[in-house]
């Protein structure tokens, strides 16, 4: 196949979208948790044998109680439910999948629910995460490296997100500096991942720098449309991809605990998403809930 072929004849990244709802106790503790996703089951089109009882599990990477994509906080009332809505557009997997756009519903509200609260967003995730000591390490580890608590440089800011994915816990933190309220430059982006055994850690740095690419692209330019019957991106001149003089230096902190074995190439993908929205809210005080940011009116710089 040529290009165009495969780009206007191929399964798509998963459409979805989530109502987030949170309930803060009268010390401002998380009590509740309910998260809503609506939206397409890419084993219902490609794999319906795997479905258990109607249900796709894969909905659900990175909101599990146990497992290889196991949520990263005790919530003590949580439900997390899925509303199934295929349209026909077939779905499929997309590097990252759906811990994608769950790690952005996710880290996103968490920073909601944060300032909300009043309190620092990472002190806000620590104190649902002392079960979870997988999860708090990485995120420790890059809001250390990034250097949080201490004062960005004028006209930088700050956010990070936390998940897990295909049996590794992982991390990002990004520094970004915005211009005209609508333009965004990443000036840095730092990555944590536990992979359990490291057994070459100069191919997982590549590994995760090739996934913040994924993921910057994403979030910034991604996003196939349909008219009149056709997908209407058919090359890179219409899919854009980010481009190495817009790339920041992707700093890897790689920190197996042993004991298991998890991915290296597609867990990162998804905390790049989210720790630039957060450091936008923080540099604008205005929270995108869509991506790709080209549909916001909003641009790499």
């Amino acid at each position: 196949w040529s290009r165009e072929e495969d780009m206007q004849h191929g399964a798509y990244h998963p459409v979805t979208q989530c109502k987030m709802t949170g309930a803060l106790d009268a010390d401002n503790n998380l009590t509740a948790l309910h998260m809503r996703i609506s939206g397409q089951s890419i084993l219902f089109s490609l794999r319906p044998a795997a479905l258990v009882n109607g249900k796709d599990p894969a909905t659900f990477a990175g909101l599990n109680a146990t497992g290889e994509a196991a949520i990263g906080y005790s919530i003590p009332n949580l439900l997390i439910d899925h509303s199934m809505r295929n349209p026909h557009v077939p779905p499929g997997f997309w590097r990252g999948v759906n811990v994608n756009h769950n790690a952005i519903y996710l880290e996103c509200f968490m920073d909601e629910l944060a300032h909300s609260a009043g309190q620092d967003p990472l002190e806000f995730r620590r104190r649902l995460m002392s079960k979870h000591p997988k999860h708090l390490a990485v995120l420790n580890a890059v809001a250390e490296r990034i250097g949080w608590g201490t004062p960005a440089p004028k006209g930088v800011y700050r956010g990070l997100a936390q998940h897990m994915g295909y049996g590794s816990y992982v991390a990002g933190a990004a520094e970004i500096s915005v211009s005209d309220g609508n333009k965004i430059k990443v000036l840095r982006i730092v990555a944590a991942t536990d992979p359990g055994y490291a057994v070459n850690p100069a191919q997982i740095e590549r590994q995760i720098a090739g996934s913040f690419v994924y993921g910057l692209s994403g979030l910034f330019y991604g996003g196939c449309t349909v008219k009149d019957g056709y997908i209407e991106q058919t090359n890179f001149d219409t899919y854009n991809s980010m481009r190495i003089a817009e790339m920041p230096k992707v700093e890897s902190i790689i920190m197996p605990s042993g004991g298991f074995w998890g991915g290296v190439g597609e867990p990162t993908i998804c905390v790049a998403g989210p720790a630039v929205l957060n450091a936008y809210f923080a540099a604008t005080g205005k929270r995108i809930r869509s991506a790709p940011l080209r549909d916001q009116n909003i641009t790499f710089a």
